[in-house]
Formats: C-alpha cells, structure tokens, sequence
C-alpha cells in the first residue's frame, strides 16, 4: 500500500493502550448499529438479546466487534476454534459453547487489561474448554496444524502487517481448516478524491478501526497469497456518517480535518464484511 504509516510497533502500542481503556470504559470500536445516539448496546445488535441474556451474570460482554464471526463460522461440536484478538472474551465463551466439551476454545489477545476480563468472564461462566493467550496475532503462540476454524471480530484491520497475519493464520490451521472472520473493509478505493490516499488515512486513527482497513481487492489478494481458497468477501452494513462518527469518538481530528464533501464520498467506502476463506486439504 502506499501511504506513509507510524512504525508497527507504534501502532500496536497505541492499539493496546487504546482498547486497555476502552474496555475500562466501555465504549466500542467497529460496530455499525451500536455506540451512537439512541443505538441499541452494540453486543445486543451483533448477537441478539436472548443470547447475551443467556450468559451468567457478572460476564462482561463488552463487544469491540463488527460483526457476528460465531454464526458466520457454522461452528461443530468439537472442533477446535482460535479466536484472532479474543478482546474481552465474549466471542470465545460464545464459540466454547457451541463446540461443546469435546472441542475446544483459544483466544489470543495482546492487551493484558482484555486477558484479565477474558479469564474472569471464562470463569464466572464455568467454561473450562477455553484458553486465553497472550500474543500478538501477527506471532500466533500456538504449533501449526492443529486449528480447525479461525474467528475474528474487527481485528485484522487493526494490525500493520496484515500479510504476515493471514500467512500465520493459514500455518495454524489444520489442511482444510476455514477462516471465519468479521472486519471491516473499504469496497472499492480510496482513490479519486481531490486529497490523496496517504492524507485520507492519515487524517484517520488506526484505534479508530477504519484507517487501517483492506480494500475488498486488497483482502482477496492477501489471503490468495497466502495460500487460502473459496475466498467470499460480502458486505454486510455500509457504514453511515454516524456510524463513522462513533467509531472515532475521541480520536484528536479526525474525520474534521478533511473536507466536508471528501467525508460524504468515504463514509459509504467502509463496510462491515464478512470473509470466509479455506486452507486446502482434507
């Protein structure tokens, strides 16, 4: 890609120390009918009521996410589930559930502030078939082969190197393990405009979740590269001027040091997707 970005270690710092606060706080990310105005609580609209009634009390069911990748991986009883930037824990304990005793749950998290809420969210619900590790998604700590479905929930955008990212996730996964992801994505350029893309982004936050985002062509390309197959990418909420506004509460600037009929053109450009993709084999 070509515009200019702050060093990865840069932004994996000011990601941790982001999403450390926001999970003190509360407040979202990526969701597109959550966090703004009169919006239901964003974990209510990506995962219904009945199932977040569901969970024990005292869990913490925060969501960061923009989307639902639980449903979307048609997750089996025993498989075993790897949860890229588990968070705060709700999409590992939702998936435990569904792959029942006999599977298993990891969840690998960089923020120590999430792995805290993760293990306590684990244990006031009494889920032992679930693990949360520290690491950075772009390191998985776990031996390849051996993950039979990846999960994420607004995450891959959020890490500077996104081919090295996929390329671990393909190692991990078992020869016909599937990828089940929610993220958001930009559908078509961010070309065109009479500021150039290096400004656009720059005038954005990558804690905000929308400036480090993939274009749909992008994605694809990445994940063929690093070896997937059946690739779909499907839109699934446009994000409105709002929505965008949310996401970048409290980022210094933001959307406002961009002129007001660039700001129209992008708002429709960020999606919350869907990408499900294949590692060949069996």
């Amino acid at each position: 890609m070509s515009y200019k970005q702050a060093s990865s270690e840069t932004i994996k710092e000011q990601v941790r120390r982001h999403y450390a606060e926001r999970i003190q706080s509360g407040s979202c990310c990526g969701s597109p009918s959550g966090c703004g105005g009169d919006a239901v609580p964003t974990e209510i609209a990506l995962y219904g009521e009945e199932v977040i009634a569901a969970l024990p009390s005292g869990v913490v069911t925060t969501s960061f996410g923009c989307g639902n990748p639980v449903a979307l991986a048609s997750l089996r009883e025993g498989e075993i589930v790897l949860d890229l930037g588990s968070g705060g824990g709700l999409d590992a304990l939702l998936a435990a559930q569904r792959v029942g005793v006999g599977g298993y749950v990891y969840g690998v998290d960089m923020t120590d502030n999430m792995l805290a809420v993760a293990r306590r969210n684990a244990e006031k619900a009494g889920v032992a078939n679930v693990e949360f590790l520290k690491g950075d998604i772009e390191n998985i700590p776990l031996p390849a082969n051996v993950i039979d479905v990846i999960i994420s929930n607004c995450v891959i955008n959020l890490t500077p190197d996104k081919s090295q990212a996929l390329h671990e996730a393909f190692r991990v996964l078992k020869p016909g393990g599937r990828l089940a992801v929610s993220d958001i994505v930009i559908d078509g350029d961010l070309k065109g405009f009479p500021v150039t893309e290096e400004q656009i982004r720059a005038a954005l936050d990558w804690t905000g979740c929308i400036a480090g985002a993939l274009t749909i062509d992008e994605y694809r390309a990445l994940l063929m590269e690093a070896g997937f197959t059946d690739i779909a990418i499907t839109v699934q909420h446009r994000y409105t001027i709002n929505d965008v506004g949310a996401m970048l509460a409290g980022v210094p600037g933001g959307l406002n040091v961009l002129p007001s009929e660039v700001v129209q053109g992008l708002v429709g450009c960020f999606t919350s997707s869907t990408i499900t993709a294949r590692k060949p084999g069996e």
